[in-house]
């Protein structure tokens, strides 16, 4: 029995839930999201909360139920406030720029690296080295996060590289005869 999908989820003022079909659709303040639910899932909105239950206890509906549910609950936190990542960039030299819709960094190659920002997402630069991703998908923020990220992931050593922040990088010992 899944215990995540089993909760239910509350729905405030302002958000409309509705399905057709296999998508489910989330109105709310910050804007529309939608995604394919499985059909072995039915869908009970109700007064303020939304319920999703299995049809039937087969193993691709168990499956797939609580991963429903917090498809759905991720769309109507979104819609009411936005997801955020925070990246932090470390190392001499290394700083990131916002140029209109795209995110230039600067990570140690002999070029600057250029992002495009997907529709949908805010970023913003603080001090050079903080980047702040913002959107309303959660899929989204996390995959963009994670696609800078990969650029230049944090290196034990020094310890030079891009990180989430708050991100316990594990450092390692240099060589034994570099401190003598």
């Amino acid at each position: 029995m899944s215990r995540v999908g089993n909760k239910i989820i509350l729905i405030a003022n302002g958000i409309t839930v509705s399905r057709e079909g296999d998508v489910v659709t989330v109105k709310g303040p910050k804007g529309t999201l939608s995604e394919r639910i499985s059909s072995e899932i039915d869908l009970e909105i109700g007064d303020g909360s939304v319920a999703l239950k299995r049809k039937d206890d087969k193993t691709e509906s168990r499956a797939v139920h609580g991963l429903a549910r917090a498809l759905v609950a991720n769309m109507v936190r979104g819609v009411t406030q936005p997801f955020t990542k925070e990246l932090e960039i470390q190392g001499v030299g290394y700083r990131a720029d916002m140029a209109g819709r795209t995110l230039k960094l600067l990570l140690g190659f002999s070029h600057p690296v250029e992002m495009q920002v997907p529709e949908g997402l805010e970023v913003s630069v603080d001090r050079n080295v903080i980047v702040k991703i913002e959107g309303i998908n959660r899929m989204q923020v996390g995959q963009f996060a994670a696609d800078v990220r990969s650029l230049r992931p944090p290196e034990p050593y020094k310890g030079k590289g891009v990180r989430y922040v708050g991100e316990q990088v594990r450092r390692k010992v240099g060589k034994a005869g570099a401190t003598a």
